[in-house]
């Protein structure tokens, strides 16, 4: 499908929280419609952590956009920085990965990545190809082009100092190397969070001291997580992983308020902003109920990162756990051997792969959200003694089935 440049600018504009400057990208847009040379777009990714949740998925999402349209991909994999350790948004310094935490994430990125990307049109890179090339001399020229009143001009930094609290000299290279890779990639756009601004503008900057066109900026919104409140994060619990189980996906789509289900549309639904504002006036004049929007939302996100059928069958599995209150179908089935044939039950949720640990076990049995047999245990202590088959359910999405065998 041919997009005029008025359309591109709209779907590109979708969502987007700054476009520095839009003149430019218009200006940009005609010449690769001219030359027929598609623009090299940017997105960069420190492999902090091996899953993802949907939170990340806003600008891979964008990403998406500009490959529709034509354009070429650049999913930068930043190994190199990752290894420096960026504190964006932080109080203190992040502590660096190691080469083996970098390579280990770097390929469950791009595993994930490519639900939604298509990998045939994306280029995926790593900024060590000429990080790693770059000698003293050069680090030193890219240090001159930054003085340290420009770099206390980042909130997270000035906060820092005026608190007392260490700036060490190499965190002021992160926003000077990630620029630099701009310049070494020859990005045309480049697109990060609000929290990236000052970082990705740093790119503008490299590339004019390069003699090269600088890049358009655009950054995308932090997402809020299911608290509607705070952005999304495990740390907050917050999230919808996207390696979560699909009937975990689903539940928690549709547990998104009405207030907040439009802004998952807009940044995160292939569905065209004039789809979703018919979808909008239908539910504002009660031709469709807020519920079988959420719905519709819920089964195109969990198809994304399963398939149609999949997600059919969550949304079937949700229906008879929660409406019917019937068991969901495939309950997993575990058989533990365990000393004495007896074990505390928060180390079975945790060994069970119910919870990530003994604590967090610990806090949904206080939280009346642990089962057995469909009774609740409310028993922090509660040890289980049975040699037969017990239904274990934690929460509103988690089953298994778990027969102990004595050792």
């Amino acid at each position: 499908m041919n997009y005029t440049i008025d359309e591109q600018v709209a779907l590109i504009e979708r969502g987007a929280v700054d476009v520095i400057s839009r003149k430019d990208l218009i200006k940009k847009l005609r010449k690769s419609e001219e030359t027929g040379v598609p623009l090299r777009v940017k997105a960069g990714f420190d492999p902090t952590a091996p899953d993802l949740h949907l939170g990340h998925t806003v600008l891979i999402q964008k990403l998406k956009h500009f490959q529709d349209l034509g354009h070429e991909i650049l999913f930068l994999i930043g190994d190199f920085t990752g290894m420096i350790g960026d504190p964006t948004g932080k109080s203190e310094t992040r502590k660096p990965l190691t080469r083996e935490d970098v390579e280990r994430n770097a390929e469950s990125y791009k595993e994930q990545m490519f639900k939604i990307l298509d990998p045939a049109k994306t280029k995926v890179m790593f900024n060590s190809a000429w990080l790693d090339k770059l000698s003293a001399h050069d680090f030193i020229r890219l240090a001159s082009q930054l003085t340290v009143a420009r770099m206390l001009e980042r909130e997270d930094f000035r906060v820092r100092f005026e608190n007392q609290r260490p700036i060490s000299i190499h965190e002021f290279m992160y926003p000077l190397i990630q620029g630099y890779d701009s310049v070494a990639m020859k990005a045309d756009v480049e697109l990060g969070g609000t929290d990236q601004l000052f970082n990705v503008l740093m790119g503008r900057d490299l590339q004019r001291a390069w003699g090269q066109e600088p890049q358009v900026v655009i950054t995308m919104p932090l997402l809020e997580g299911l608290d509607g409140v705070h952005k999304m994060s495990k740390s907050l619990g917050n999230y919808i992983g996207i390696t979560e189980s699909a009937d975990n996906i689903y539940g928690k789509v549709l547990s998104v308020s009405d207030e907040l289900m439009f802004r998952y549309y807009d940044l995160l639904s292939d569905l065209t902003s004039e789809e979703i504002g018919r979808l909008k006036a239908d539910m504002a004049t009660g031709v469709i109920h807020p519920k079988e929007v959420k719905k519709k939302l819920a089964r195109e996100l969990t198809s994304r990162f399963y398939d149609e059928l999949i997600a059919q069958k969550a949304e079937d599995n949700f229906e008879r756990v929660f409406k019917k209150h019937d068991l969901p179908e495939d309950i997993p089935e575990l058989t533990m051997s365990v000393e004495g044939g007896e074990i505390w039950l928060p180390r079975l949720l945790a060994d069970a792969g119910l919870v990530k640990g003994t604590g967090e076990a610990r806090r949904m049995i206080k939280q009346n959200a642990v089962s057995l047999d469909g009774e609740k245990i409310t028993d922090v202590e509660y040890t289980i003694r049975t040699m037969a088959g017990v239904l274990v359910k934690v929460g509103k999405r988690k089953f298994c089935r778990v027969k102990l065998t004595a050792s």
